[in-house]
């Protein structure tokens, strides 16, 4: 397969990262966007010897979505320290089992993974190798039990949109066998549709909106709104 390229320069790649494709080489042995990406660029442009891409984050295997990749170890740099600042931004876009309570609200909490089940749970905030998690998030429409979601990612952990919907609301992620959701089969409704940075050596704001894969019935369910998100 080749990438699919939303924005490219001298110093980065932007790309939408299918559903169930790992981000990069992993224990699984599948084919990776980072590999495929620095074939592809490769024998584009019939570059000798290795290809440098920098990652500069991740999305979860099953999650898809906008990332951008950096083209130079200066980018990569710039855009790292970003993304540590905070200053790189992430949204998402997620379907949820019910409707919460409240129509937008901030949560927070404690996860700590379990790497040997690639698990994660809450946690009291004195445990372990606890993380603080933060998101905010508004839902935007209920239709049929289920409830579209715009999520404004405040810390990026493992699993994080996820365990914070089922555990802290009750509202298991559409397709999320994992995390509770036992009458959905097929594609987690969990998708990262804005990126927001600003360009490593332009310094010009960058933001990018893609719109999900809507061949998941949760996400064709609520098109409509989500048009007049991206728009």
């Amino acid at each position: 397969m080749n990438p699919q390229i939303v924005y490219e320069d001298n110093q980065i790649i932007v790309l939408i990262k299918p559903y169930n494709i790992p981000v990069q080489a992993d224990d699984s042995k599948d084919e990776d966007l980072l590999t495929i990406t620095k074939n592809f660029i490769k024998q584009r442009d019939n570059k000798p010897g290795n290809v440098f891409l920098g990652l500069v984050h991740r999305l979860d295997r099953p999650t898809g979505g906008v990332m951008v990749f950096a083209k130079t170890s200066k980018a990569a740099n710039r855009l790292v320290k970003q993304l540590k600042e905070k200053q790189l931004k992430k949204r998402y876009l997620c379907v949820i089992n019910g409707k919460p309570q409240q129509k937008s609200d901030q949560l927070t909490t404690y996860l700590k993974k379990d790497e040997k089940t690639n698990t994660v749970k809450i946690v009291p905030k004195l445990t372990l190798g606890a993380k603080q998690a933060v998101l905010e998030y508004n839902i935007v429409a209920s239709k049929n039990n289920l409830s579209l979601v715009d999520v404004n990612l405040i810390t990026g952990r493992s699993h994080q949109i996820r365990v914070q919907f089922s555990g802290q609301l009750n509202c298991a992620l559409f397709g999320d066998f994992k995390y509770g959701d036992k009458q959905h089969a097929g594609n987690l409704a969990l998708w990262a549709y804005q990126l927001n940075f600003v360009h490593p050596v332009s310094k010009q704001n960058m933001v990018f909106k893609v719109a999900p894969d809507y061949s998941n019935p949760a996400f064709k369910l609520f098109e409509p709104e989500i048009e007049k998100i991206l728009k």
